[in-house]
């Protein structure tokens, strides 16, 4: 099986992309293999974003690795919080404060459409190659359900009466944006020259 490192020390990204390649590729996030090493985000686009972190790991280590970076789009804030998803009221603060304040941005809003979208770099022998996953839907007024991590209370995909947070990591694939991502990082090593994975749809 094809084995691939992932540059990021979040568990719950590593455990989304596990799900969806299971049985085709094997993905190792960087604790796991041995890599103590946070890498920062100091670009203004995701796609420039995901390039730095798996730039860094393949220079460091050499191995075929990815990346990915995510980001919140909401149109009533002109596209915030964007790429700064994670770091959207402030350094250091929780997913909890991030929600908070863009539930308070949006008070009053009629406008609640937003998308999700994600940018995986990949560095295949040396080469990079990018993919993107985006999935539309809105902002809820409030919280709904504890499951996922991030913004997922209050993202409710296109086609879904239910949050992300609401859903099983099954079901959330569904629509992930992580996952269309990943499945073009998939289809992209099927077509390598030696690289024998199995037809995934074909048992599904």
């Amino acid at each position: 099986m094809t084995k691939l490192l992932f540059a990021t020390n979040n568990p719950n990204k590593i455990k989304e992309i596990q799900t969806v390649v299971e049985g085709l590729v094997d993905v190792v996030g960087l604790k796991e293999s041995g890599i103590d090493l946070d890498i920062p985000e100091p670009h203004d686009t995701l796609e420039a974003n995901a390039s730095e972190k798996s730039s860094v790991i393949f220079s460091l280590t050499g191995l075929n690795c990815f990346s990915e970076d995510t980001g919140l789009e909401i149109a009533a804030l002109g596209g915030e919080p964007g790429v700064r998803s994670a770091r959207y009221a402030g350094e250091g603060r929780s997913s909890d404060d991030n929600i908070e304040k863009v539930l308070q941005q949006m008070k009053g809003a009629d406008n609640r459409k937003a998308r999700f979208r994600t940018v995986i770099s990949l560095f295949w022998h040396g080469a990079e190659h990018r993919f993107e996953g985006i999935c539309e839907g809105e902002i809820t007024r409030e919280r709904r359900g504890a499951d996922g991590f991030g913004y997922d209370p209050v993202f409710l995909p296109s086609g879904s009466s239910r949050t992300f947070g609401e859903m099983s990591i099954e079901e959330k694939n569904r629509f992930s944006h992580r996952k269309k991502a990943a499945d073009q990082l998939v289809s992209f090593l099927q077509q390598q020259p030696g690289q024998v994975l199995p037809d995934k749809t074909a048992t599904e």
